[in-house]
């Protein structure tokens, strides 16, 4: 322990082989003072495998909260602490992101060491179009919730990637189906860097089907190609609407709209005209 503010280190963990863990990353989970984790059964063997031995600090998502504060009060005592999720990244669909925030606020350090990410992985075995993709993670649940927010990303012109567990991967799948047609292109990723890892690719009307005789297994993602429309038919409240869309994924109105257009076909200043009058 220093006599400073510690430093929270966000570590990125293997998302199934663990010979994919990085040299930093396990310096750093030696170098702490205490492992922050998702789930600390999971940590500990992982922690076990290589042989470090830390006292293990819990932070689940539905106490990320109230866990986050007990880890300020360490940090800010000047012990180091580093975060991990069950696999992968912390703060991508996984608890981390309170913590980040809260350690800005308070003035506390953080670094990154990057490490495996399930959807940079997918993306780059979907075989897909994905020069532009967007991170979708789990769909909500309640089906209003579901369909507003496939309604919501189905006419943009870029890929979109979806988490999900076994349970539940037939029916995101006739889901998507429905939201985006059939005939939409998607690769379904099973078990990435395991020993079953699997990479099935089809239209979404294929993929809907390909579980009705075998039982799903595993963890999934799912790639799924953007949408595939001539310019021609965009209206002007369509191309409207999909700058909206970007611009609540970070796009300034500029570029929104001369993406948008470029996507549609809709001219950019009738475009900007649209939005600035709401």
């Amino acid at each position: 322990m220093s006599n400073d503010t510690g430093r929270l280190s966000i570590v990125g963990t293997p998302i199934g082989n663990l010979g994919d863990f990085s040299p930093r990353g396990i310096e750093t989970l030696e170098n702490a003072d205490y492992i922050a984790a998702e789930d600390t059964r999971v940590t500990l063997r992982l922690l076990t495998h290589f042989g470090i031995k830390k006292p293990l600090l819990s932070c689940y998502k539905p106490k990320e909260q109230e866990k986050s504060e007990r880890i300020i009060s360490l940090l800010l005592e000047g012990y180091n602490i580093a975060m991990v999720s069950d696999a992968g990244m912390p703060c991508v669909s996984d608890p981390g992101a309170v913590l980040v925030a809260k350690c800005y606020e308070r003035g506390i350090p953080v670094e990154i060491i990057p490490g495996c990410n399930a959807a940079v992985a997918a993306v780059a075995a979907s075989g897909l179009e994905v020069d532009r993709w967007a991170f979708e993670g789990f769909l909500p649940v309640p089906k209003k919730e579901r369909a507003e927010r496939l309604d919501e990303v189905k006419a943009l012109p870029h890929a979109l990637v979806y988490y999900e567990a076994p349970h539940k991967i037939k029916q995101t799948l006739i889901d998507l189906e429905s939201a985006f047609g059939g005939e939409r292109r998607a690769a379904l990723c099973r078990e990435l860097t395991k020993l079953h890892e699997e990479v099935i690719r089809g239209t979404l009307g294929e993929l809907a089907r390909y579980y009705d005789d075998i039982e799903p297994r595993g963890e999934y993602v799912i790639v799924v190609n953007g949408a595939e429309r001539t310019k021609g038919e965009f209206t002007l409240e369509q191309a409207a609407e999909l700058a909206r869309q970007l611009i609540s994924g970070g796009e300034k109105l500029s570029e929104a709209c001369r993406q948008a257009a470029k996507a549609t076909g809709i001219s950019r200043r009738n475009i900007y005209s649209a939005l600035s009058n709401e």
